[in-house]
């Protein structure tokens, strides 16, 4: 059987323009993700700690998007055979692929030593307005060595979202005085499916030494957590593992976020319904976009004793699964809750249409003035 090329699904922007377009749009919607939390929020379905995590995965992502921005923004103006050009995924998510953040971390090992070789922006600038002025052409290189170094500078400041970023633990208080409880985050931006995917488990920990201060159990944890997360297993895969391989910690509750797939009309060659209603709603430019968003949710139902060795007992958690339909064994969650972002004006074709595939899907309506509302 031939194997599936999955370069086929990619395309590169090499036209300024494009490029601002594309990352604008990315800067908006972003904006609205926090927007959408502070609604599940208001409705106890996140607690306020776990909104300010996520929150700083989307302002990571955000800062991420920006420096790719000031990486591509004049790439189009430069010729030469070394001058690259952001590759999208353009069927599957809509997002930069997976490679482009690879690439972004080994120039992250390099940014102080490119930044060290390359002119202060100040002396750029005064560089450009001279060779405006005096030459009367665009300073089409400067523009774009501009732009490096605006993107290593990036890179340097830190702060961004990269293809792994590790967990972390914050402590939600004592159960009792042999059991803590942490809520632990991490996120991945998955290389198959070219989307960023958050993760947050809340745990129990009867350890004698409190997890994030263990040197033993805490880096073990964390590969753990890394290694098993990726979109092809369920969520009950992911916490039974995690179960079974550390006795005093016990996972209590699983949440997976996948942010995407993003679809465009401008950019994107989406099919199905969701391209009807962006070809039909004609936004315009700002507006011509739709975000699904997907929350997979795992509960612990119950714990059961189980034998370890010839004397000692170990707790098992048990998790409860989607009850309708037998569904539960198929996703490996309690729940999943797909959600869509959209501007109103797609929102509003998405009405007129009434597609079938949408009924049980939960839409977040960005209003003309930027509030965000819900609708089931």
């Amino acid at each position: 059987m031939p194997e599936t090329d999955l370069t086929r699904d990619h395309a590169e922007l090499d036209d300024n323009a494009l490029v601002r377009r594309y990352f604008h749009k990315f800067d908006i919607i972003t904006g609205h993700l926090t927007d959408v939390a502070a609604e599940f929020e208001a409705e106890q379905s996140l607690t306020r700690a776990e909104v300010r995590l996520i929150g700083g995965h989307v302002e990571a992502l955000r800062k991420t998007f920006a420096a790719l921005a000031n990486k591509y923004m004049f790439s189009g103006r430069s010729d030469g055979p070394l001058v690259a050009k952001l590759t999208f995924d353009r069927v599957e998510s809509g997002f930069p692929v997976f490679a482009e953040l690879m690439t972004m971390a080994n120039d992250a090992q390099q940014a102080a030593r490119h930044l060290a070789a390359m002119p202060p922006a100040d002396a750029m600038k005064d560089d450009m307005v001279r060779q405006i002025v005096r030459k009367l052409e665009a300073p089409a290189k400067l523009q774009y060595a501009l732009s490096q170094r605006l993107y290593y500078e990036a890179l340097a400041a830190g702060g961004l979202f990269w293809g792994r970023n590790d967990p972390d633990a914050l402590w939600q208080g004592d159960v009792s005085d042999a059991r803590r409880q942490y809520l632990v985050h991490w996120s991945v931006y998955d290389s198959g499916m070219n989307l960023p995917v958050l993760y947050l488990m809340n745990l129990e920990d009867s350890g004698t030494r409190a997890l994030p201060l263990d040197q033993h159990r805490w880096p073990e944890a964390q590969a753990h957590l890394m290694a098993q997360s990726l979109g092809g297993l369920k969520l009950l895969t992911i916490a039974q593992g995690f179960d079974r391989d550390f006795p005093d910690l016990h996972p209590k509750r699983l949440r997976r976020i996948h942010l995407g797939p993003m679809y465009s009309a401008s950019f994107t060659l989406q099919s199905g319904p969701i391209r009807d209603v962006l070809e039909q709603a004609h936004a315009p430019e700002g507006e011509d976009w739709a975000l699904a968003l997907t929350l997979e949710d795992l509960l612990s139902d119950r714990v059961e004793q189980e034998r370890a060795g010839w004397f000692g007992t170990v707790e098992r958690e048990i998790f409860a699964l989607d009850p309708f339909a037998g569904r539960g064994a198929d996703t490996g969650a309690t729940r999943t809750e797909r959600s869509i972002i959209l501007p109103q004006r797609p929102y509003q074709v998405l009405a007129e249409l009434n597609p079938a595939g949408f009924h049980a899907v939960r839409k977040f309506v960005v209003s003309p003035g930027g509030r965000v509302l819900s609708y089931r």
